[in-house]
């Protein structure tokens, strides 16, 4: 195990597109999804532990699910827990996170990685990070693993790369916003395109220097600090500062404005199990496409269905096809998987009843 790697794994989203399961008290991440065994942070951590040391992974959340987090990764340290005082998307969290890892090893080489994504070849995605801690350990370079895409999809930021570089690690162009469906089509024509998986690697150097240099703000409060991060008193500096900080994505922050910004093509499975649709993709189904969670089931005419419950409760559905049937305490959610960006609407609209 390297001593200079470190991560942060990031785990404090509320997975709304997954309601009724995942709440804002016990969110996705927390939740065994595929019926594994483990649940998605404990997938994550474990993946990463392979080649990170695990005193060196940190995790960022929001303080209310500290106790989850520690419930969940018995080896883990309270120390090792970030947690952020007030929502303020993923630039705050990662300057916060890098300069108490500077303060520790300014040498160190790191990963920021979502915890509630699904790898399935567990080694070749540590031979991917492996190649990129490899290449940031000889150059001033922000790298991301971008995902090879498999159809236009509209719900994920692309990242596009120089076509004419050969090499395995390319210098990226330019990252795109989510596009509507023609511009996906026309980003997979290309060939030069990517998914941004949200996964982030590059030297503590490297990313201090980002902030300094396109968040001068930013890095001015959190520098503020720098003495009494990984003390006593870090508590208290976070919980009083934290918040000032602008609500901004590090895509937008620095990735967006940087020139040294590389992409890895991963050559790993990915999802980022967004919505109920894309855990339906992953789970093992019957002849006729229904996946089934925790439930005894009896169907009939029924067909490219995403059925849960709890406790192996019997569900009988006859006549259903593309929906998504989950039971969870006292709610019943049976909503057609084509509408399932609107369940992050009808979520608000049930927490208001």
């Amino acid at each position: 195990m390297n001593k200079n790697y470190y991560a942060i794994l990031m785990a404090g989203g509320v997975g709304s597109r997954f309601w009724p399961v995942s709440t804002t008290e016990f969110p996705k991440q927390f939740h065994d999804m595929l019926g594994s065994g483990e649940t998605l942070i404990q997938k994550t951590f474990s993946r990463l532990s392979k080649l990170i040391p695990v005193e060196n992974i940190l995790i960022l959340t929001n303080e209310k699910y500290n106790d989850l987090v520690l419930e969940q990764l018995p080896m883990v340290k309270q120390e090792q827990v970030l947690l952020e005082p007030a929502m303020r998307n993923t630039a705050p969290c990662i300057l916060y996170a890098s300069l108490k890892i500077k303060k520790i090893n300014p040498n160190a080489l790191m990963v920021v990685a979502p915890s509630d994504h699904w790898i399935e070849d567990e080694n070749a995605f540590v031979n991917n990070l492996q190649q990129c801690f490899d290449f940031c350990q000889n150059n001033d370079a922000l790298m991301t693993l971008g995902i090879q895409p498999t159809f236009p999809n509209t719900g994920f930021g692309y990242i596009e790369f120089d076509k004419s570089d050969a090499n395995p690690i390319k210098k990226v162009n330019q990252f795109r916003e989510k596009p509507d469906y023609e511009t996906a089509k026309h980003f997979l024509e290309q060939g030069n395109f990517l998914w941004n998986g949200g996964i982030f690697i590059w030297s503590v150097k490297s990313i201090a220097s980002a902030f300094e240099k396109f968040q001068p703000k930013m890095n001015a409060l959190f520098q503020q600090g720098f003495d009494n991060y990984n003390t006593s008193s870090e508590k208290q500096f976070i919980n009083e500062n934290y918040a000032n900080a602008e609500n901004i994505s590090i895509d937008y922050a620095v990735m967006e404005k940087a020139n040294n910004v590389y992409v890895l093509p991963a050559t790993f499975d990915w999802n980022d199990l967004g919505t109920w649709g894309q855990l339906h993709e992953k789970l093992d189904k019957d002849e006729q496409n229904n996946a089934v969670v925790n439930a005894t089931v009896i169907l009939e005419n029924a067909s490219n269905n995403i059925i849960r419950a709890e406790g192996k409760k019997l569900v009988i559905v006859d006549g259903l096809d593309d929906f998504i049937i989950v039971d969870k305490d006292d709610v019943l959610l049976i909503y057609p998987k084509g509408k399932e960006q609107d369940i992050k609407r009808i979520t608000a609209m049930a927490n208001n009843l």
